[in-house]
């Protein structure tokens, strides 16, 4: 054989000395490590995937009866035919080396040849160890991914309405006693922090780590409460265990979930989810899909749920239920515990479907009907005079929402939309029943927009509009003094409007503007100068929130 051709072969003859193929440029240390351990073969035809019309057939063939240098797989295959680096052949090259008790000239060359190689391989698997002893010395932990983010938010309100007679800033829901009280520019925040542990890789130990101090802020303050809004019931700049919850498959179809610390909306509690890609973190009963008394936030505390997929052999189709008590770890069967007449609890079944390529127009769509059964537990993001209805008793709450993800970013929109009913039942006001059978009505929806890569790729602007949960009867009884009249007048409409833009992969800027006529419903409507319930009470304000990930 000439010497040109040895010189190809060599490199082919190197090739097949390797089990284990790669496309990367860094040594594969696991397959080294498998490749010193590996049975050596006696002959070519153990070897399944090796026939004799192949090129490099008398080469391999020659590695293994002269030097007993070759190795495959558990599964009688070589797999020969995939590409490797110069640092693998020549790391191979080593390995073999060992095993040859004869070294013949062609060798000797090809030792001289890839010479560097094997210092470099031999000082990078030297480093690598020594990393990864490191690492194992002081790693956080092989299950768990830290991750968090933290919210600062910058804004004020401006107050507007006819019910400003003179000492009214002592009067609650007045005018000028919400600017007397919540009227400052404010600066909040909110931190946290997500510990996530993994044990097989499909299940979720989540514990969550959270601080705020927006309980004096305007945006704690009614309607006007954001979703970052938070603050630990020990005071502001207070770290608090906010979720604990274990989720979990069981099998392709179910998913469980079960926590001391656990929402109606975290994973394996609802079948869908929140139904709405409508999310910007701002006016909170937007977050709700139109339907806070359904997808009621108040639904936090000791709990469980499930979901099933695949409903009926449908794709797409699931279905849920959960439960959870704000007071389960209270032994006290009158005021807390789990399944008990005196607990704060809240229980939701969902139906939803999840559908690609929707008829006529395209995208992504999904719809959910669900029914919540709330006890003790008051009817979040409403009116005053509906969150006084909804706060003792019982709530029976229905909702209907859904999406649509267009196929394409760009001007056309995401749209998330949603109505949503709560029948409360035995709520009183100030000891007064509402009517002879103690029940009032709530209704609310909302549309929201959301176009993705607005002018530029990665930022996001927004707009949405809706009715929160406002009371649209209360059955003409008493109903006290300060919701007056018999017909409700409680109604109110909510905007926001919103651009992000994307400093970074890990930073985002949002200014947002929003308006809200009747803030206060029923409540702000009454004018404390004439009696009478034609009084204006209106807010616009505006914030500017960052979002810092890591």
């Amino acid at each position: 054989m000439k010497l040109f051709q040895k010189l190809l072969l060599a490199p082919a003859a190197l090739g097949l000395l390797a089990p284990v193929a790669a496309n990367a440029a860094d040594v594969n240390i696991a397959g080294l490590s498998q490749y010193g351990t590996e049975e050596q073969v006696t002959s070519i035809t153990q070897f399944s995937d090796v026939q004799p019309t192949d090129w490099a057939y008398q080469a391999l063939s020659n590695l293994i009866e002269r030097y007993g240098c070759v190795a495959g797989y558990p599964n009688g295959t070589y797999r020969g035919n995939r590409a490797m680096t110069r640092y693998e052949a020549a790391a191979l090259l080593n390995a073999c080396l060992d095993r040859i008790t004869e070294v013949t000239d062609e060798l000797k060359r090809l030792m001289k040849e890839f010479e560097r190689e094997l210092a470099i391989t031999r000082g990078r698997v030297d480093g690598l160890e020594a990393k990864v002893g490191e690492l194992e010395a002081t790693q956080f932990s092989t299950t768990t991914k830290l991750r968090g983010f933290t919210r600062f938010v910058v804004g004020a309100n401006s107050f507007t309405g006819t019910n400003t007679a003179a000492g009214d800033a002592a009067t609650k829901y007045t005018t000028a006693y919400k600017q007397a009280t919540v009227g400052a520019t404010t600066f909040n925040y909110d931190q946290r922090l997500y510990l996530d542990t993994s044990f097989t890789g499909k299940d979720l130990l989540r514990t969550l780590l959270r601080a705020g101090n927006f309980q004096p802020s305007a945006y704690n303050y009614g309607l006007l409460k954001l979703d970052p809004a938070f603050q630990e019931d020990a005071g502001p700049n207070v770290v608090g265990v906010n979720r604990l919850f274990y989720a979990f498959p069981a099998g392709e179809k179910f998913n469980f979930n079960v926590g001391a610390r656990v929402r109606i909306d975290d994973p394996g509690m609802l079948a869908i989810g929140v139904p709405s890609v409508y999310k910007p973190g701002l006016l909170d009963f937007f977050t709700r899909a139109g339907s806070p008394g359904v997808y009621n936030k108040s639904g936090f505390g000791a709990g469980f749920g499930g979901t099933y997929k695949k409903l009926l052999g449908i794709k797409g189709l699931a279905i849920s239920s959960n439960y959870v008590s704000a007071d389960g770890s209270d032994g006290n069967p009158s005021t807390g515990g789990i399944m008990t007449d005196g607990s704060n609890s809240v229980s939701v079944t969902q139906l939803g479907y999840l559908g690609k390529n929707t008829p006529l127009i395209g995208g992504n769509y999904a719809i959910a009907a669900a029914y919540t059964y709330a006890q003790n537990s008051k009817l979040h993001r409403a009116t005053p005079y509906g969150f006084d209805v909804g706060r003792t008793g019982s709530n029976n709450s229905y909702g209907v929402s859904g999406y649509w993800i267009p196929e394409n970013t760009g001007w056309i929109p995401t749209v998330s939309l949603g109505w949503g009913s709560t029948n409360s039942e035995n709520a009183t006001f100030r000891g007064i029943p509402y009517r002879t059978d103690n029940w009032a009505k709530t209704q609310s929806w909302m549309v929201g927009l959301q176009w993705n890569d607005a002018l530029r790729k990665g930022n996001k602007a927004g707009m949405a509009v809706g009715q929160a949960p406002y009371v649209s009867d209360n059955g003409g009884g008493s109903v006290g003094t300060v919701a007056g009249a018999s017909t409700p007048m409680d109604s109110n409409t909510m905007w926001e409007w919103w651009y992000e833009y994307q400093v970074s992969d890990n930073i985002s800027v949002k200014p947002a503007l929003y308006y809200i006529n009747n803030l206060d419903g029923q409540y702000g409507k009454y004018n404390t100068s004439t009696g009478a319930y034609n009084a204006k009470d209106n807010v616009f304000g505006g914030l500017v929130m960052t979002t810092f990930r890591f």
